[in-house]
């Protein structure tokens, strides 16, 4: 069963709380007619709750919804209501009535006002007899009791002997048994019991303070008015009792001036006592009326003093509502009192409030258009309101935010940054949503987003946003689709966060400007959730370019190595013939380009071969000199059998054969190009007394990049240390400083270093032509090396014969 709540119930219930609180501030004790409700003990809280919050299933609060169930009487009845109010309007007559008949009627109050004093008093007989069957909220359980004798237990040891004191009639009681209707002073001083009637007023005023739909700040000034008011009234007819009932009238406050005042009319007399009673109560002054005799002083002293209590009390409350009246951020403070109400509510009762008061608004938010419902409700259910007061900064610029926020009510402005310059480029406003680019994207955004008004935002975390669809990937890329279609139009508007293809088309069912975006941004979290629901990994933009190639070509490591776990194809080429492999090397991003290598050269063995081809053919120098860095071997082949240093001198490129020869490029069938002679030869020159003008980026226990199809040949796997690979040589016929006299150009051979140096005379020899097993190895300067321990990888070894050595 939904239960729905509407938002005057969520702003009764905010403001009666608020209220709550301001009676703590006004140390009051406010006491209903047959429980105290304290807003502030969670207990009493859950209490008022059951008052104010409607039925479940009920779409509004109604106190009609409340009936009444056989002779047991609902506080909450309607019927019930009118009834205490009316009571209290008798009230209000008794207790300005009964001080002035005691005072200026002599305890003989005239024929009409006797027979009203005895009517209200029936009307008291009667409520009485009525609170035997109102049910009341039992403060442990918290359930309405209906059972008549537990209602009647409850009356009869409370309050039950003071309202019949207070309803006794003892005028009329006098009257049956005398015949008399005069009373004396004793009789009148039973009758101060009506005072007692004086806390229904109290509870009406605390159950206006509390309803929303009237002022509190009138409620308040009208209470503080009514408590002044009957005050002066009492003080003023108990003052004139006091002189009336002097055995000297001319020895009293208003004898000495009209020594016959019994005569005077009654109104006179009470206008008189009524403004010495304001006089004295504000401090004013008395003028001509004063106190002439011991008991007027007594009793304007205790006047007084009682006076400086309501004096303090009516100031400090004043003060306060003038206060909560003029400040700005009234509304502010209640709404904060909402979302408090909010938290303290069960999580079942605190979702549908949730749900019944943002939903219609998250609907209409471009995002979520197309949005399954349940997945709206999940997400709806996790949002908080937050308030912003206005000038407040909600995203900063160039920052990645964890949230988006969704506008309920406000202006939010726009604003670029640029060289300490703010400028508004846009304003949102309600149903609007921002940070769904930075949140989503993982990249920074772009603007900062400032609030121009008091502005109520939704904010969900982008966690929430993202575990919300993972039982419906299809709701996933509905909201990247309904992003990207609504950047397209803020791109118009030259405010738009995203780079999107204006090629694109509308029906596009891979999306693939989304995992373009995201694989451009370096989410890969983000990443990884589109591919799993099945989004083409391969898919290609306008040029051909797929995640794989901007992943590789922005260094986004871990992008690649999602890419690379739901089997993405390593060599696809774009527009330009470009693989990720190739932009990996041109963007430098060297273990990137590691990682994609392993798996390409796995399924093409010609990789290496390739990329120096293609950088050949290109004359790139940078990426060549790159590859080699890395450890591609220079002789690479490509798919068609050639070499780069073969394709260099096919386009007569100096710069690149030079390049590849300084690293140890085989020359094949010189004389087959059209590459000058004189030239090559010289570069050979070089080669022959020069070393390598490429470092390998490789560590020691690496395997050489180029080099894996001669992996398991050339190195030795050793546990647990990893794979050590044996080192490459050059040897060359003859000594080293005969070559270099001689100008020698006779070609080297790059071998495998060999485990002796026995073996390495063999190969020569094989290598050469000739019987080298009695010939010397030396290095470049012509030492003589005796052991193989001394050998390097890279070095460069002279194999020289007996009859060519100088010993």
């Amino acid at each position: 069963m939904e239960m729905k709540f509407s938002p005057n119930d969520l702003h009764l219930a905010s403001s009666n709380m608020k209220r709550g609180n301001q009676k703590d501030q006004h140390n009051e004790l406010e006491t209903s007619q047959h429980e105290e409700y304290d807003t502030s003990s969670p207990l009493n809280l859950r209490k008022l709750s059951k008052i104010i919050l409607p039925p479940l299933g009920a779409s509004s609060y109604n106190q009609n919804q409340i009936k009444s169930k056989g002779r047991i009487i609902s506080p909450m009845d309607s019927r019930y209501r009118i009834w205490e109010t009316f009571m209290v309007l008798l009230v209000a007559y008794s207790a300005w009535v009964y001080p002035f008949e005691v005072a200026f009627l002599n305890f003989y109050p005239k024929r009409e006002l006797w027979i009203a004093d005895n009517i209200v008093d029936l009307f008291f007989g009667v409520d009485i007899v009525l609170t035997f069957f109102v049910a009341y909220i039992d403060s442990r359980t918290q359930l309405l009791v209906r059972d008549s004798g537990k209602i009647a237990k409850r009356y009869l040891s409370t309050w039950f002997l003071m309202d019949v004191a207070s309803t006794v009639p003892f005028e009329l009681v006098l009257y049956l048994i005398t015949g008399n209707r005069e009373m004396g002073l004793s009789y009148s001083l039973l009758g101060m019991l009506r005072f007692w009637r004086i806390r229904r007023v109290k509870q009406l005023f605390t159950r206006l303070e509390k309803d929303i739909r009237f002022s509190y700040f009138w409620v308040r000034c009208a209470r503080l008015l009514s408590v002044t008011l009957f005050t002066m009234h009492c003080a003023g007819c108990f003052y004139y009792k006091l002189a009336d009932m002097y055995p000297h009238k001319g020895k009293t406050w208003i004898g000495v001036l009209n020594p016959n005042f019994q005569e005077t009319n009654l109104w006179i007399r009470y206008i008189s006592a009524m403004y010495w009673s304001i006089t004295t109560m504000t401090t004013v002054g008395y003028g001509d009326l004063h106190a002439q005799n011991t008991v007027e002083m007594v009793f304007i002293i205790f006047y007084m003093l009682f006076n400086l209590g309501l004096t303090a009390y009516i100031i400090g409350n004043m003060t306060n509502l003038v206060v909560e009246g003029t400040r700005r951020t009234m509304e502010f403070a209640e709404s904060l009192n909402q979302q408090h109400l909010l938290e303290q509510l069960p999580k079942s009762i605190c979702k549908s409030i949730v749900q019944h008061l943002f939903l219609p608004t998250v609907v209409k938010v471009y995002l979520f258009k197309g949005i399954s419902k349940e997945n709206l409700l999940i997400m709806v259910a996790k949002m908080k309101a937050e308030y912003i007061p206005p000038r407040e900064d909600v995203i900063m610029q160039n920052e990645a935010p964890d949230d988006v926020y969704i506008i309920v009510s406000g202006e939010v402005e726009i604003i670029n940054c640029e060289n300490d310059k703010e400028e508004v480029v846009g304003t949102l406003h309600s149903g609007d949503m921002f940070g769904e680019v930075g949140a989503l994207y993982c990249r920074p955004q772009s603007y900062t987003y400032r609030t121009k008004t008091l502005s109520q935002l939704l904010s969900l975390k982008t966690s929430a946003l993202l575990d919300a669809t993972h039982t419906k990937l299809e709701d996933l890329e509905r909201m990247l689709k309904n992003i990207l279609q609504h950047q397209k139009k803020l791109k118009d508007l030259s405010i738009g966060d995203l780079n999107v293809d204006n090629g694109e088309e509308e029906g596009d069912p891979n999306m693939a400007s989304s995992l373009l975006t995201v694989a451009d941004t370096g989410n890969a979290a983000f990443l990884d959730e589109l591919l799993r629901a099945r989004f083409d990994p391969d898919i290609g933009d306008s040029e051909g370019r797929t995640p794989l190639h901007i992943a590789a070509s922005k260094g986004h490591e871990e992008c690649v190595f999602v890419l690379l776990k739901h089997a993405c194809n390593v060599h696809v080429r774009d527009n330009n013939g470009n693989t990720a492999l190739w932009d990996a090397i041109a963007s430098k991003h060297s273990s990137i380009f590691r990682i994609l290598y392993q798996y390409a050269a796995v399924s093409d063995p010609h990789t290496a071969g390739d990329l120096l081809c293609t950088a050949a053919k290109r004359d790139n120098l940078t990426v060549t000199e790159q590859l080699l860095k890395e450890g591609i071997s220079v002789d690479s082949k490509d798919l068609h059998g050639y070499t780069a240093i073969q394709i260099a001198m096919a386009k007569k490129n100096v710069d690149m054969v030079n390049l590849l020869m300084m690293n140890g490029a085989d020359v094949i069938d010189i004389n087959s190009y059209e590459f000058p002679s004189t030239t090559l030869n010289e570069m050979l020159q070089k080669r022959e007394v020069g070393h390598r003008i490429v470092v390998h980026d490789t560590m020691p226990n690496e395997v050489p990049l180029g080099r894996h199809d001669e992996r398991e040949q050339n190195c030795k796997w050793k546990k647990p240390s990893g794979p050590i690979c044996t080192p490459r040589v050059s040897i060359y016929r003859g000594n080293p400083v005969v070559r270099r006299e001689t100008c020698c150009m006779e070609s080297g051979r790059l071998i495998k270093l060999p485990d002796s140096l026995e073996q390495l005379k063999t190969i020569a020899g094989q290598k050469f032509g000739f019987d080298a097993r009695n010939a010397l190895v030396m290095d470049g300067e012509g030492a003589e090396i005796d052991s193989i321990e001394v050998i390097r990888d890279n070095d460069k070894l002279f194999i020289v014969e007996d009859s060519n050595s100088p010993m």
